[in-house]
């Protein structure tokens, strides 16, 4: 079991890691998957699943819910409007285009911020401003979660 603070602590614990694709270490590099990716295995002693090779272009390419898809075999779908501290969000860039960005939630309800990583820059914390809400497609909570 773990807690929504020590999910958001963790997260928090990358800012500042650079941005290089498809890495996945603290200080030294991460995409926004393995971010993810490196706050499960934090948490839970391992990541969850090895993904494939992937291009920066491959949702658009591939036309598949890969992310959700992973998703779903991992975490606990979280209902609309309902975000939580820790929740992990996945974003869609256009409407018809899978989700291929991710974010960890860090605040709750008006004062949500969320930590990701993002392509020539480095993992930051940034407001989950309405332009964020408006490409939000899904969201998930890290399994075993309690409340603190």
């Amino acid at each position: 079991m773990t807690t929504r603070m020590r999910i958001v602590e963790e997260a928090r614990g990358w800012i500042g890691t650079p941005y290089i694709h498809q890495a996945m270490l603290k200080g030294v590099g991460c995409d926004c998957l393995g971010l993810v990716r490196g706050v499960w295995q934090a948490l839970y002693g391992q990541p969850p699943e090895m993904p494939p090779p992937y291009t920066p272009d491959w949702a658009e390419a591939g036309g598949v819910e890969t992310l959700r898809d992973a998703a779903l075999r991992h975490l606990v779908p979280v209902p609309e409007g309902r975000i939580r501290a820790g929740d992990v969000l996945l974003f869609r860039w256009r409407v018809h285009v899978p989700a291929k960005h991710l974010a960890i939630a860090a605040g709750e309800d008006a004062a949500v911020s969320m930590i990701h990583a993002h392509d020539g820059g480095c993992v930051c914390e940034v407001p989950l401003s309405d332009w964020w809400r408006r490409h939000l497609a899904y969201a998930f909570a890290f399994p075993g979660v309690i409340d603190d």
